[in-house]
């Protein structure tokens, strides 16, 4: 498991490794030490070279103190975190190098990378959203219709978008032609639950428009869950039944 991340620092014997032997891993922290890491100094590391002597194993745990390896237990854990404190390391040392074999690589994986191009049939795909004809369009419509201007041109069209679908159907233009219709219209003589009295025709106003879209809010709701209930009921109510796989007594 530890074979390309040896193979990278150059340790000779990379393939050779096995992590539950004791003397392949003292072997290796040994060398990563010697090679990579260079905490101690020279003098300082002779204890830890003795991989055959009987205080070794305190003699890691002291170095494991000193390097703030994080991991006490399992060699092969401790050898993982070592090794990655190594790499870790060594691109310190050198970051711009690998940077550039890094951005190299990318280059190439994005050239060997065959994306198909899809032709879309749908002219709005080819549209620029952001360009001053489409915010020009936006205006015209939103000032036939007229619906307030958002200073973000996105916003306004969903605003038009909804006008249409709910005044500018085939049921909303009936229901519009009707006289009842036409004599309440206006905000000023809708009712919607308590009178909001507020001292101002303005405030009224405002609050008599947000509890109206609060109760549009929960009718679109209330008409997704019956939908919901029926979709489920349909799937319930008529279970297909295969006669064959009945069986008669035990």
């Amino acid at each position: 498991m530890f074979e390309r991340k040896l193979k990278a620092l150059g340790y000779l014997e990379w393939d050779k490794v096995n992590g539950n032997n004791t003397q392949h891993f003292r072997k290796v922290i040994v060398w990563l030490e010697d090679q990579k890491i260079r905490h101690y100094t020279i003098e300082d590391r002779q204890k830890l070279r003795d991989i055959t002597s009987s205080e070794w194993p305190k003699t890691f745990e002291k170095y494991c103190n000193d390097v703030d390896c994080p991991i006490t237990k399992n060699e092969i854990d401790q050898l993982e975190w070592f090794i990655g404190y190594a790499i870790w390391l060594e691109f310190g040392d050198d970051c711009q190098k690998y940077q550039q074999v890094i951005g190299r690589k990318a280059k190439d994986v994005k050239k060997e990378m065959k994306v198909p191009s899809i032709k879309s049939t749908n002219p709005l795909d080819n549209l620029d959203f952001d360009s001053d004809a489409f915010k020009n369009g936006i205006n015209s419509i939103a000032k036939l219709l007229n619906v307030p201007k958002h200073s973000d041109h996105l916003i306004t069209l969903q605003a038009c978008s909804k006008l249409v679908c709910n005044k500018l159907n085939t049921d909303a233009i009936k229901q519009s032609n009707s006289a009842a219709y036409a004599k309440n219209k206006s905000l000023t003589k809708t009712i919607v639950g308590p009178s909001f009295n507020m001292g101002d025709g303005m405030l009224d106003n405002a609050a008599k428009g947000l509890a109206l879209l609060y109760i549009q809010d929960l009718r679109n709701l209330q008409t997704k869950i019956n939908e919901t209930i029926v979709a489920v009921q349909n799937i319930t109510a008529n279970p297909k039944t295969d006669t064959k796989l009945g069986k008669v007594g035990r």
